[in-house]
């Protein structure tokens, strides 16, 4: 696969991760010299914070966005976006994680796709995995309940690239904020896939936790808190009227003379709460849509993260 000849820029993330950061720059340098412009948005480091002189040694250009604060990945691809849109919103862009499971040498395969006049998002689709099989397993069972939940099916991540013009709607919602992946499913651009194989980090180990992945998987349904109430409201009235024609059934069978002694309090109480419990679901369910959508408004400008920027001319 040949390189990219038109200029592009490179957004990723970085926490903490000094050494897999400078060969990224290294290696971007070398793939594509002066076509790139990688703009790293350092996430609040404190112990390896990210040195636009890396970006120099590297022979590269671009800036270095430090946050205030650790805001999260997603959130620090959002700010990396919406810098974009404001002052180089006239080239493609490629989002990547900066630990190498991303790798630069399949940036060409995926510029090549959105070249199509009929395409604004290339998304990688991973063809080979290096995760455990616990983590293999749980990302099955996700995906099947993002679908059940949702609606739409999702199988990819960070790594994609975007037209100029699918940039700006994206930093154009509040959804951007939570969860990049949903936030293109929900924005009715233009997508189609690419399969790629997914690298090894280049150091270190991956700062994700468990429980990390479960609250990004969960912020990914987020998005669709309107579509899953409905699945849910569905749900719930579906076993709501259930437990009431049961509930009409026993009162049936009590009245005819066909209940055991015990049966029908055992079995009104037990649908009663089934009832109770259903209707409480629905309102949970409710509250929590509300809660998704006034907390993914862009309550400041990504400016009022922004610490500093720092660029490099290389």
């Amino acid at each position: 696969m040949s390189a990219p000849s038109s200029a592009f820029v490179v957004v990723t993330p970085v926490f903490e991760d000094a050494e897999a950061s400078m060969r990224l720059f290294k290696e971007l340098a070398a793939a594509f010299g002066e076509r790139v412009h990688v703009v790293a948005v350092d996430d609040g480091s404190v112990r390896q914070p990210v040195n636009v002189q890396w970006m120099r040694d590297a022979g590269i250009r671009g800036s270095v966005i430090r946050l205030r604060r650790n805001v999260g990945h997603q959130r620090a691809i959002a700010i990396g976006l919406s810098h974009v849109a404001e002052f180089m919103s006239d080239r493609p862009v490629v989002v990547m994680d900066s630990d190498g499971e991303d790798l630069p040498a399949s940036i060409p395969e995926l510029l090549e796709a959105l070249d199509a006049p009929d395409v604004d998002v290339v998304v990688a689709q991973r063809r080979t995995r290096v995760e455990t099989l616990r983590f293999k397993l749980f990302y099955q069972v996700y995906k099947r309940l993002f679908k059940l939940l949702s609606g739409r099916s999702i199988s990819f991540g960070n790594f994609m690239a975007l037209k100029p013009a699918a940039v700006r709607r994206l930093a154009a919602m509040q959804e951007l904020w939570t969860h990049v992946a949903s936030c293109v499913l929900g924005s009715r651009l233009r997508i189609v896939t690419c399969s790629l194989d997914r690298g090894p980090r280049y150091a270190g180990q991956s700062k994700m936790n468990f429980v990390g992945l479960a609250l990004h998987g969960f912020r990914g349904l987020m998005v669709f808190a309107e579509d899953v109430l409905v699945r849910v409201g569905i749900a719930c009235a579906l076993v709501a009227g259930l437990s009431v024609v049961g509930g009409l059934v026993s009162v049936g069978l009590k009245v005819s003379g066909f209940a055991t002694p015990g049966w029908f309090s055992v079995a009104l109480g037990i649908l009663l709460i089934v009832f109770l419990q259903t209707g409480a679901l629905a309102l949970v369910s409710l509250m929590l849509t509300g809660v998704a959508k006034s907390g993914t408004s862009m309550q400041n400008s990504y400016r009022d993260f922004v610490d500093t920027v720092a660029h490099s001319d290389a």
